[in-house]
């Protein structure tokens, strides 16, 4: 998960005074409550129901502390993979017409439909950014091997995370070193070469780089296991806080298919 927060707020989320109150919460917890909270938004359809799922998403931001401005502009972003389909719903849906344009016909049905997958995305999307990706990419590793993941998916997501980042300033000073010979981009055999020597050299380095820091683990005593310098405990806050979650996801799935229209 990438990372939403200020140098300060990181440090915050670590347990420092005055971070939210969520940052102390078990990280398994945090994780299985995204986890119940997604699987409970997606199998809900209502409108009412889902604009109730997202304000709890909304009310888990404000507890986390987190600042408003950018984590939502990072939803947004997600929101324009999906805008594309949502404009297309109200006229692909049949249903009771609303409007006519160049003989295509939007229903209310299609609109509706567009509304409720982006209410379901925005809530899921928001309540993982809050409570998954405030944490430390180490922190996620141990408390998914603390939930008995699969250790070499858990290594794999954690050097993922550690070099991404070095992978694309490797591909930033390659693509200086291409433009400072003069290469400029165009529609070309030349272009597309050039470009498929850049992926090539990408891959090349990236298994060097990769060997290089695998002798430097084993160097330092790796033998393939994670090791853990602590261990989770669950606390009074864990326990409220789990029971907190599955009261709003009880009331939730009431709403949705309990017996009253």
């Amino acid at each position: 998960m990438a990372h939403i927060l200020s140098p300060r707020r990181a440090a915050l989320a670590q347990g420092d005074e005055g971070a939210g109150w969520l940052d102390r919460i078990d990280p398994r917890s945090r994780i299985l409550g995204a986890s119940l909270f997604a699987v409970a938004v997606v199998a809900c359809s209502r409108l009412e129901v889902l604009g109730l799922a997202f304000a709890c998403s909304l009310a888990l931001l404000l507890a986390a502390r987190l600042p408003i401005r950018p984590t939502l502009k990072r939803m947004a972003a997600m929101d324009g993979f999906i805008l594309f389909m949502l404009v297309l719903l109200p006229f692909t849906v049949p249903g009771e017409a609303i409007v006519t344009l160049w003989g295509f016909t939007a229903s209310w049905q299609g609109l509706a439909r567009a509304v409720e997958i982006a209410l379901t995305a925005n809530a899921v999307v928001l309540a993982l950014m809050v409570l998954v990706g405030t944490m430390e990419p180490v922190t996620l590793g141990h408390a998914l091997h603390a939930l008995k993941m699969p250790e070499r998916l858990v290594h794999l997501l954690m050097f993922s995370i550690r070099y991404i980042g070095t992978l694309r300033e490797e591909y930033l000073r390659l693509r200086v070193a291409m433009k400072i010979r003069g290469f400029r981009p165009r529609t070309n055999w030349h272009t597309y070469r050039s470009y498929g020597y850049l992926v090539g050299m990408m891959l090349v380095r990236a298994v060097e780089r990769s060997e290089r820091i695998l002798g430097a683990m084993k160097c330092r005593g790796f033998s393939g296991r994670i090791t853990m310098l602590h261990s989770f405990r669950l606390t009074r806050a864990d326990l409220a806080f789990g029971a907190g979650l599955c009261g709003t996801l009880a009331v939730l799935l009431l709403l949705e298919f309990g017996p009253w229209p």
